[in-house]
């Protein structure tokens, strides 16, 4: 048995409970906000999906069976935010949490939510209050992960379908973000360069000429 400098063995020392807990966003069609989904543990308390870590177990793998178990979601890959250490965040005892997050299509969403609609609902990010241990905190994390990304370019999380008009892809932009600083005009000359033309594709609308449709440019 290795011992260190204080003559101790790893079994000597305290260690803490490992958790997991994702934020999942998504973007409704009946309101177009960024909505986190939640889900109700036993004892009615909301909070984020989540779940302990099992012993040999990969973060990753503990991340996607609390999503299929909490919430029916399956095949996701959600990206590390950061670990919430505060010894006092959990009554239960000295629990670290590995937060994440994940954006996913309302498509994809809209299934589950209809076969778990008694214990799991969505709520739009800025409105939330009062989810159990320090959810909220991760909550604001993710959204504003989120909107990082989509103040930088467009649609990173793939929200809005290709091909798509600038008016589509603004929609998008704007549910993210609350709302855009930029008119439209400014918008168009900010996302254009990270686009490509649809070549010889239009979308018609019910007023004026139809609109050039758009993809995302591949990175590199």
């Amino acid at each position: 048995m290795h011992l260190d400098s204080a003559g101790k063995a790893l079994t000597d020392y305290a260690r803490p409970s490992l958790a997991v807990d994702t934020a999942v966003l998504t973007i409704p069609p009946d309101s177009p906000t960024l909505d986190v989904l939640v889900v109700r543990s036993d004892d009615g308390t909301w909070r984020l999906p989540g779940t302990f870590l099992h012993e040999g177990e990969r973060l990753a793998d503990a991340v996607q069976r609390s999503l299929r178990v909490k919430v029916g979601l399956r095949g996701r890959d959600p990206e590390q935010l950061r670990v919430f250490d505060d010894p006092a965040r959990d009554s239960r005892g000295w629990v670290l949490s590995v937060a994440h997050v994940d954006v996913v299509p309302w498509a994809e969403l809209a299934p589950v939510l209809e076969r778990r609609s008694d214990d799991v609902t969505h709520r739009p990010c800025d409105d939330v209050r009062g989810l159990a241990f320090d959810h909220d905190a991760i909550v604001t994390l993710a959204a504003e992960h989120v909107r990082a990304g989509y103040r930088a370019g467009p649609d990173p999380a793939g929200l809005v379908e290709e091909p798509f008009t600038l008016r589509e892809l603004r929609l998008v932009h704007e549910a993210v973000l609350g709302r855009l600083p930029r008119s439209a005009d400014t918008f168009r000359r900010a996302m254009l360069p990270s686009l490509d033309e649809v070549s010889g594709e239009v979308r018609e609308g019910t007023v004026g000429k139809p609109a050039q449709l758009y993809r995302r440019r591949p990175a590199g």
